[in-house]
């Protein structure tokens, strides 16, 4: 079954000023849907939730498909997929929040943060900073080692980051790491969603389903195991990666949204809500590696890769066969999610990119192409 939804409100008035420019969003979401349409048979993918910022208002938000094989029930406003690496953004913001606060600094050794030495071996006068955790500058890497060169002199994308900052997170505030980001982000900005699977309705929840060349395997015991038994003896400050800061966040896209808003418009959204500083939202995007094609700053990475050399600001997210991404454009106030929960294989890793793919269907249909 499919949900279409259309912010009528806004629609107007796009199409009456629209009509000036050659911006008809009505005639562009027609053409995004039949191309989706068409793309989706080809992967035969299994739900996708798409959610379009438009002028800094939500102006599209279509579900296709279902979140469960089994029961056939279909995705909605309110269904919940775990996000994946996006997750990471949320932990930024939280650790800016201290920053800001001035709790921590950017330049603080993470051996002081953390209590105990984290230091390259080879490079053992050359500290591990905050900023160098947030922006994957640490020379760290996910085999439980580090990379050959010293810390703030190489990049590489590495989950351990982030584990260590929710785990610094938590020792500065005091506070347990999925319920600082609630009090300090989620229920300010009006958000449903949890890094603790425990505290959610499990009915909201959309099943991740990996392709095996021959049939959907459900990913649901490993992408919503319960944290019950690990919350019998946590102790904050040392055991923040039960929530898995780097990938562990469950939110609907439609929240997402309205997440990207207050990013778009450095830390406050359009009603006002402010939580962080603007200078320190500015700070979040400005890149601190220049390797490849993705640039990453603190929580929030550049992309260039979507078309016409256009940049976006973001993150993706990908695991137990969920492909998502945020991104948008602050200067031209346009944003997006993208969350599916299962597609057919596509990159040479054995993992579906739908997500990749549906970005450059919006982008061409949405921003790229005048008219």
């Amino acid at each position: 079954m499919m949900k279409r939804k259309i912010i009528y409100g806004l629609l107007l008035a796009a199409m009456l000023l629209g009509g000036c420019k050659g911006y008809n969003l009505e005639e562009r979401i027609a053409r995004f849907e039949a191309e989706v349409d068409a793309y989706r048979e080809q992967v035969d993918n299994v739900g996708l939730s798409v959610v379009f910022i438009h002028d800094n208002e939500i102006a599209y938000v279509h579900h296709w498909g279902v979140k469960n094989l089994e029961t056939g029930e279909p995705l909605t406003d309110s269904t919940l997929f775990r996000v994946a690496s996006i997750s990471k953004t949320f932990t930024a913001t939280g650790v800016m929040q201290q920053v800001e606060q001035g709790k921590l600094s950017l330049d603080d050794d993470a051996s002081h943060l953390l209590g105990y030495t984290l230091r390259h071996p080879d490079y053992p006068d050359v500290p591990i900073t905050l900023e160098m955790l947030l922006s994957h500058t640490s020379s760290l890497n996910d085999d439980g080692g580090f990379n050959a060169y010293a810390p703030g002199q190489g990049y590489q994308y590495c989950d351990r980051n982030f584990t260590l900052c929710g785990q610094i997170l938590e020792r500065i505030s005091g506070e347990r790491f999925d319920d600082y980001i609630a009090r300090h982000i989620i229920q300010p900005l009006g958000l449903h969603g949890s890094f603790c699977v425990d505290s959610l309705d499990s009915k909201l929840l959309a099943s991740l389903y990996q392709w095996n060349g021959e049939e959907y395997v459900s990913t649901d015991n490993n992408a919503y195991a319960s944290r019950s038994e690990h919350l019998q003896h946590y102790t904050i400050g040392e055991n923040a990666w039960v929530f898995a800061p780097a990938s562990g966040l469950k939110m609907s896209a439609l929240d997402l949204a309205r997440y990207v808003q207050m990013h778009m418009n450095y830390g406050v959204t359009p009603d006002g809500v402010r939580i962080l500083q603007e200078e320190t939202s500015r700070d979040m995007q400005v890149p601190r590696s220049y390797v490849g094609n993705e640039h990453y700053g603190l929580g929030l990475l550049q992309n260039s890769t979507y078309g016409d050399s256009i940049t976006l600001t973001g993150h993706l997210g990908g695991a137990w066969g969920m492909r998502g991404a945020i991104f948008f454009r602050p200067d031209e106030k346009y944003g997006f999610v993208i969350l599916s929960n299962g597609a057919h294989n596509k990159a040479a890793d054995g993992e579906n990119m739908v997500h990749n793919d549906v970005i450059r269907i919006l982008m061409r249909c949405f921003i790229i192409d005048k008219e």
